[in-house]
Formats: structure tokens, C-alpha cells, sequence
């Protein structure tokens, strides 16, 4: 399975981003997927994940202001974000785990002060 994530870019802080991520096949059996991001020098970090297929689980530090969802009709995965912080400034990465871990291509998010 191929992963294709969009919807990164340039946006002020408290403004509001969605990322995509397309899959190439359906991941209507895939019950752990969802988003992490890297900045430089870092490891990456697991931002927001599905647990069972349809629970969220979220990193502290984004409670309250991001949400992961899927269609699984359109064999996409979401990420809405808002209330964006100059700290959620990183490459976003689509993920999922069969056996072993699968990636997308990043795409970036910048949040300006």
C-alpha cells in the first residue's frame, strides 16, 4: 500500500490546516494508522493514531485542537488541525502498521508566530 499525503503549507499561528492522506488500496482493515511528524535533529513523533481501527489516540501536546479521522469509503485518513502553534511547525508524515511500519512522503507544515 501506498501512501500519499497532502494538504502542508504556510499558515499563521491559530490558524487551521487539514492534511489528507490517500492510500493506494482500501484501509477499511487497517486498525493502526494515522500521523507522525519529525522536525530537524528529532526523532519522529506520534501525533495522533487509531487504536482499533476507530479510537484516536493524540499526543498531549495536540489535545483539544487536532483531529484524526477516516473514510474509509475513500481510503483516506485526516488530520484537521487548529488552533496551530509555531511548535506544530514539522514534517508530517501518514503512517500505518501491517507487520511492520509503513510511510507516506511528508509534507510540511510551517506556523508562523
Amino acid at each position: 500500500v501506498q501512501l500519499q499525503a497532502s494538504g502542508g503549507g504556510l499558515v499563521q499561528a491559530g490558524g487551521s490546516l487539514t492534511l489528507s492522506c490517500v492510500a493506494s488500496r482500501s484501509i477499511s482493515n487497517i486498525m493502526i494508522m494515522g500521523w507522525y511528524r519529525q522536525t530537524p535533529g528529532n526523532e519522529r513523533e506520534m501525533v495522533a493514531r487509531f487504536i482499533g481501527g476507530v479510537t484516536p489516540l493524540y499526543v498531549d501536546s495536540v489535545k483539544g485542537r487536532f483531529t484524526l479521522s477516516r473514510d474509509n469509503a475513500k481510503n483516506t485518513v485526516y488530520l484537521q488541525m487548529n488552533s496551530l502553534k509555531p511548535e506544530d511547525t514539522a514534517v508530517y508524515y501518514c503512517w500505518y502498521f501491517d507487520y511492520r511500519d509503513y510511510w507516506g512522503q511528508g509534507t510540511l507544515v510551517t506556523v508562523s508566530s
